[in-house]
């Protein structure tokens, strides 16, 4: 008799008993005494019993018992981790399904399945744990990775770039395409292999050798599917959109052209999506900010606004940005250049004293920029009264001292409400012509970045609580409560080092939050435990329904200021304005509700995307650099501890990791009661926030991974002494 019928057999067997009302339901192991098998076939037993769960045939109840009867099965998104486990994320439900590498069924991230649950968390916060019965569709069909040819071999194998593809892709001689070895590479899946065979795929475009400039980026624009090109009937309808302001644009618009404002960008910026205005009235400040009215030049279900869906966002990579519209629009007439006539959308507010809006216009305009200024001359002359730069930008220094004053109100009364500010620095890379690192440093946001979000925060909240209050159709920026489970392990963390948080009915108040980072300011644990609180966050999406945003401590928020950059924003001005021009009928009203669900679902995946992407493109950067830096010391601090070692931030951003099994002058052992790293013999000890000397000692471009050492005067603490 084959295994195959064997095995069938065996599995009629099993199931007939289970299916006896006199035993069910059973153990393992009480299946293995009532048909006696012995303890080396224990195994096969369970193989058995598991062929019949992914037939549906039986399931295993949260007691470890069997039962007949099919087990629920939920369809779901795959995504795979980066060390064989994944989770499937269930559109309906809150709570994701957790897989071990044993129970993927050869499911790639991104992959829609069919899943059962296996085993049902014991405490109510827990993920389920459960296993692919079933893959309906592939999410992945493309790879991009490094082609390397197999000497001496007629084939050769593609390492993905994408971690959490897991397994090298297998490449015939004949379906290399030309490929040869070191070229990055985009690969078509021909088939997805399983727990004997590598997937196995065909090439189909060469991006380039690994060490040519630009590929490493494009490798990253191919690999997450950006858009980078416009088609030529794109490019066509943009240019015949970008003409100049005419009257006929101008009527029945609020003329603000004599109004003093300002930009207030980047030196880079090219896409000056806002301006800001701000007079004295009495006690109450009027702030103007005057939004790029981009819908007027993208109509809706166009092919530019099809376009712009589709991609979301512009993306900003470290030597290139994607844009989201056509330059001769981002960078042209919906560029609120100075000194040029531009339509706009303004939400005029009148603030009091404590930061409260009073009243509010939101109005279509045409303003006239008065003056493009940046960050750095605006902080000049806010904050360090710059004699230099005051006298430069004279007739603006009364204005800017108004808008000085003013954000400082705004964020006081923002503070006081408990939003949370996670003000970690970001990275700014040099690069030269070719894209190779030159520099990275740390890009301290100064005042005159506060001045700007503080006015965009604000004019977003009121527009999200004006149209929330109208009941009409919108698309709203929330960010739910963090979930009860992810804020007790904070809770129990920062407890450790003497800190607490109050914890209501599961739930916690952002100002508790706010609160814990204030007191941690300036200590030794702050970037680990700001980490792990902004860790504990839930993520912040597009809807179509109001729920508020918990990191702001806002009932009321959305995306108003971008839509040069953001399709939310854009989204959000087409629904304006049909409602200032009285557009807003039932068939209108309608027409939104249907299509707003998929617009924010899609706005917040693309947005994902870019975001990953960006990432992605930092950590490149950073390891290409530090490749340039091997054997050199540099000063840190211990950001982060783990069992398998320590990571040590760098003054420039640049985090590496110091493995336990290069701290070659004993054998250390992770303390995770303490934070600890603590050395068996000599008693060294390596604790959070402490400095450190290390060593560079590898720096891998393709799994953009930095390893350090600990260098000379990169010592321990004596514990002892400590004690």
């Amino acid at each position: 008799m084959s295994e195959d019928r064997t095995f069938e057999k065996r599995k009629k067997i099993v199931y007939d008993l289970i299916c006896d009302d006199i035993y069910v339901p059973m153990k393992l192991r009480e299946l293995a005494v009532l048909l006696q098998v012995p303890k080396e076939q224990k195994e096969e037993l369970r193989k058995v019993c598991e062929a019949l769960e992914d037939e549906g045939k039986i399931y295993l109840t949260k007691k470890g018992k069997y039962r007949k009867g099919e087990a629920k099965r939920m369809i779901g998104t795959y995504r795979a981790g980066q060390k064989g486990f994944g989770f499937v994320v269930l559109p309906e439900e809150h709570s994701d399904i957790y897989i071990s590498g044993e129970n993927t069924n050869g499911a790639f991230d991104g992959d829609e399945v069919e899943a059962v649950v296996i085993k049902e968390p014991e405490v109510q916060e827990k993920r389920r744990e459960g296993k692919i019965v079933r893959i309906i569709s592939r999410g992945i069909t493309k790879v991009v990775g490094l082609y390397r040819k197999k000497p001496n071999h007629n084939y050769g194998f593609v390492l993905p770039d994408n971690q959490r593809v897991g397994k090298d892709i297998f490449i015939p001689s004949e379906a290399a395409g030309g490929a040869a070895d070191g070229h990055k590479v985009v690969v078509k899946l021909t088939s997805y292999g399983d727990d004997r065979q590598k997937p196995e795929g065909r090439i189909v475009e060469i991006i380039g050798h690994m060490d040519d400039p630009g590929t490493d980026i494009l490798s990253i624009v191919k690999g997450y599917e950006l858009p980078f090109e416009f088609s030529e009937k794109m490019l066509n309808q943009a240019a015949r959109a970008a003409k100049p302001v005419s009257r006929a644009d101008m009527a029945g618009r609020k003329d603000l052209r004599h109004w003093q404002m300002v930009t207030i960008d980047g030196e880079d910026a090219k896409d000056l999506d806002d301006a800001v205005s701000v007079i004295k009235d009495g006690g109450n400040y009027i702030l103007g900010v005057h939004i790029a009215d981009v819908t007027n030049y993208v109509q809706e279900n166009s092919a530019l606004d099809r376009e712009a869906l589709e991609r979301g966002t512009s993306v900003y990579l470290a030597d290139r940005v994607i844009p989201m519209l056509p330059r001769v629009l981002s960078n042209g007439i919906c560029s609120l250049n100075a000194g040029e006539d531009r339509l706009a959308l303004s939400c005029i507010m009148t603030v009091n004293q404590k930061g409260l809006v009073t009243e509010h216009e939101i109005a279509e305009t045409v303003i006239h920029v008065s003056r493009r200024m940046t960050y750095t001359s605006v902080n000049k002359i806010v904050t360090e009264k710059d004699e230099k730069e005051r006298e430069a930008y004279r007739e603006f220094v009364p204005m800017l001292e108004l808008m000085g004053e003013l954000s400082e109100v705004i964020r006081e009364r923002r503070r006081k409400r408990g939003s949370i500010d996670f003000d970690f620095p970001e990275t700014k890379l040099i690069l030269d012509e070719s894209g190779r690192p030159l520099d990275v440093m740390a890009y301290e946001r100064n005042a005159a970045h506060k001045l700007i979000e503080d006015f965009m925060l604000l004019a977003n909240e009121t527009v999200a609580e004006d149209y929330c209050w109208q009941e009409l159709p919108f698309v709203y920026r929330t960010h739910d409560v963090p979930e009860g489970e992810k804020i007790r392990t904070l809770a129990a963390f920062i407890n450790n080092f003497g800190y607490s948080m109050h914890i209501g009915a599961n739930e916690v108040h952002p100002k508790e939050i706010q609160k814990l980072l204030t007191r941690i300011e300036g200590t030794p644990q702050e970037t680990m435990i700001t980490r792990l609180a902004l860790r504990s966050m839930k993520q912040a999406v597009y809807t179509p329904e109001n729920t508020g945003h918990f990191g702001l401590a806002a009932n009321y928020y959305t995306h108003f200021t971008s839509p040069i950059r953001r399709y939310p924003d854009l989204q959000i001005h087409r629904i304006i304005k049909d409602n200032l021009r009285g557009r807003m009928n039932e068939e209108r009203i309608a027409h939104y509700q249907s299509i707003l669900p998929e617009v924010t679902r899609q706005s917040s995946e693309r947005e994902r995307r870019a975001e990953e992407a960006e990432r992605e493109t930092v950590k490149l950067k950073k390891t290409e650099y530090m490749q340039e830096h091997i054997g050199e010391v540099f000063e840190g601090v211990i950001s982060g501890m783990t069992k398998w070692g320590m990571y040590v931030e760098l003054p420039n951003t640049i985090e590496g990791l110091v493995h336990v099994v290069n701290m070659t002058d004993d054998h250390y052992d992770y303390d995770d009661s303490s934070y600890e790293m603590v050395g068996e013999h000599t008693k060294k000890v390596f604790r959070l926030g402490q400095k450190v000397s290390v060593r560079v000692k590898n720096a891998d471009r393709l799994l953009r991974t930095i390893d350090f050492e600990i260098a000379d005067g990169g010592e321990g603490e004596n514990g002892e002494d400590e004690r």
